[in-house]
């Protein structure tokens, strides 16, 4: 399988440890299987940096029956449910710690962001809140969250947006 990885960066070699915490899913290294999505998040990523940064995805390969290998901890989020929103929730207030290697969901990107604030505020209930989110395009993503799974990510190429 194809891995997208959108940066300012061309990324060679995945490094846990510089990913930014509270996020959807923790401190990781974050990939989606849309190549669109990655251009997207890129081209975000540059204008955040302003200057003379370069909008950069970074494909890899990946072998997908590692997600469901026994000898690697996954975590797998079958679209936005209650348990992906409050994960998600809790991730991004920094409330979480957790011992996964990889895991695979939506993305909880700026158009659904209103939806889950106004759940995190205690507006919406969960089912509401997921009634709304439903109603979005759901991109993927898999993060990477130990030096062993970014290992499993062999680079194939890193083109500029």
């Amino acid at each position: 399988m194809l891995l997208y990885h959108g940066s300012i960066n061309a990324i060679r070699k995945p490094n846990v440890a510089r990913g930014r915490s509270k996020t959807d899913f923790g401190k990781g290294f974050y990939t989606t299987t849309s190549r669109e999505q990655a251009e997207k998040w890129a081209l975000i990523k540059r204008e955040r940096a302003g200057g003379d940064a370069r909008a950069v995805v970074s494909v890899f390969e990946f072998d997908d029956t590692v997600l469901n290998d026994p000898l690697y901890n996954v975590r797998h989020f079958d679209g936005a449910t209650a348990e992906w929103l409050n994960f998600v929730v809790a991730n991004r207030r920094g409330e979480l710690r957790h011992d996964y290697d990889l895991i695979m969901g939506p993305v909880a990107n700026d158009k659904l962001y209103a939806t889950i604030a106004l759940y995190e505020n205690g507006i919406l209930d969960a089912k509401a809140a997921i009634e709304q989110l439903n109603t979005h395009q759901l991109f993927d993503q898999l993060s990477f969250h130990t030096a062993r799974a970014c290992n499993l990510l062999n680079i194939v190429e890193s083109f500029e947006v």
